[in-house]
C-alpha cells in the first residue's frame, strides 16, 4: 500500500497511516472470508460486462438491477450487439429502470466503441473516462475490475465508510470535501489489489456500514473513529439540499375501438425517447372538468366519455410527479399531429416510463 503526502493530506499523522493500513488488511480479510454478497459481475474481467453492470447500477439498487443486467447480457452478449440493435429494443429492455439518459448514453457509447474503436473496449483509465455517460467513479470501477489498474472508486458507500472510519466532518458535497475524500481514497488503495479492494469497500458500505450502520456485526468497531466517538449515525455530513420541482402530468387514454393514441417523447426532458399517451401538463392540480376543457382546446377532438381511471405520484431525484389518468372514447377515428394509433395488444411492444407502464399493464388486463 502506497501512502502518499498530498497538499490536502499534509497533516496526516502516523496513526492515520496505521489506521488506513489496518482497515485495508481487515477489509480484505472480511471480503475473502465473510462477504456473502453474490452478484454475477463480481470477479468479472470482461470490461463490456462490467461497463453494462456499472451503468445499470448508477442510481439503481443491486436487487433491482440484477435482472436487468442478466437480460441485457443475454440479449446483447457483446458491445456490437447493442450498437446494431434497434433503439426501441434497447429501451424496451431498460423499461422500468428510470434515469433513461443512461440508456441513451449506453447506446451512443456502444456505437462509438463498435465504429470508432473497432469494437475494442478502452484499456486505460483516461480513455474509459472519455466514454459518454462514464464519470470518474465508473471509469475507476471498470479500470480496476477489468484491468486491476490502481484507481480508487468513490461512490456514496465509500464516502460513508471513509467519513466514519476517519471521523471526517468535512461535507462530502463541498468542493473541499470532494477533493479531500478523493485523495484519501486513492492514498488508501492497495495498488496491487485495486479491483479486489474497490469491490470490498463498496460491499462493506452496502452490507454493514449502511446509512443506518450495522455496528454490531462490523469487524472494525475497535478502531472506527466515528464509532468510538458515538458519531457513526451523524456521518457523513452533507450541506446541500436538493430542490424538488413539482409537476402535474394529466394523461388521456384516447381510444377508438381497440386502438389508442401514443407518441414518442422527443423534447429535452425526462423520459426522452420513451412513449406516452396524450398529455396535458398543468402548473397545479385541476379537477377533471377543467382538464377536459384544456384537452379539447389543445387537441380539438372530443369523445363520448371522460372517465378518471386513477391518480398516482412518482418521486424522481429532482422532481415530484403528480399523475392523473383519464379515458376518452371517440365516436369516430380522428388524428392528433405527432401521435400514432396503435392496437391495444401492441402496447406491450413499446417502452413506457415506469408509471405509464403500470397503467399499460393494468389496462390490458
Amino acid at each position: 500500500m502506497n501512502i502518499k503526502n498530498t497538499t490536502v493530506l499534509t497533516s496526516k499523522t502516523e496513526s492515520t497511516e496505521k489506521l488506513s493500513s489496518r482497515f485495508v488488511q481487515k477489509l480484505l480479510k472480511w471480503n475473502k472470508e465473510s462477504n456473502a454478497r453474490k452478484m454475477p459481475w463480481k470477479g468479472e474481467k470482461d470490461p463490456y460486462k462490467i461497463w453494462v453492470s456499472e451503468i445499470i447500477l448508477q442510481q439503481t439498487r443491486v436487487e433491482q438491477g440484477l435482472k436487468y443486467y442478466q437480460n441485457f447480457i443475454k440479449a446483447f452478449p457483446e458491445v456490437g450487439a447493442i450498437a446494431k440493435a434497434p433503439t426501441e429494443k434497447v429501451f424496451k429492455l431498460w423499461e422500468g429502470l428510470g434515469y433513461y439518459a443512461r440508456c441513451r448514453n449506453l447506446i451512443d457509447t456502444a456505437k462509438f466503441i463498435s465504429k470508432d474503436l473497432q469494437g475494442v473496449f478502452p484499456k486505460d483509465y483516461s480513455s474509459i473516462l472519455q466514454l459518454k455517460g462514464v464519470g470518474q467513479y465508473t471509469a475507476s470501477a471498470i479500470a480496476s475490475f477489468a484491468y486491476n489498474l490502481p484507481h480508487a472508486v468513490l461512490d456514496g458507500n465509500v464516502f460513508r465508510v471513509l467519513a466514519r472510519i476517519f471521523n471526517i466532518e468535512t461535507p462530502i458535497d463541498s468542493t473541499t470535501g470532494k477533493k479531500y475524500f478523493s485523495e484519501l481514497a486513492q492514498n488508501i488503495l492497495p495498488e496491487q489489489k485495486a479491483g479486489e479492494y474497490n469491490q470490498a469497500i463498496m460491499d462493506f458500505g452496502a452490507l454493514i456500514c449502511k446509512p443506518y450502520p450495522e455496528c454490531k456485526t462490523c469487524f472494525f468497531t475497535t478502531y472506527c473513529k466515528a464509532y468510538l466517538n458515538g458519531k457513526q449515525d451523524l456521518l457523513p455530513i452533507k450541506t446541500k439540499k436538493t430542490k424538488i420541482k413539482e409537476r402535474w402530468l394529466n394523461y388521456f387514454i384516447v381510444r377508438y375501438m381497440d386502438q389508442v393514441l401514443i407518441r414518442k417523447r422527443s423534447s429535452n426532458d425526462i423520459w426522452q425517447q420513451l412513449f406516452e399517451f396524450v398529455l396535458i401538463e398543468t402548473d397545479k392540480f385541476y379537477k377533471q372538468e377543467k382538464l377536459l376543457v384544456l384537452y379539447r382546446k389543445q387537441y380539438n377532438i372530443t369523445g363520448s366519455q371522460n372517465s378518471l381511471l386513477y391518480t398516482s405520484k412518482q418521486k424522481l431525484s429532482h422532481q415530484l410527479i403528480n399523475f392523473s389518468f383519464h379515458e376518452i372514447e371517440l365516436k369516430k377515428k380522428e388524428s392528433i399531429v405527432g401521435f400514432t394509433w396503435v392496437k391495444l395488444h401492441d402496447l406491450k411492444r413499446y417502452a413506457f416510463p415506469k408509471s405509464l407502464q403500470e397503467l399499460v399493464t393494468t389496462y390490458l388486463k
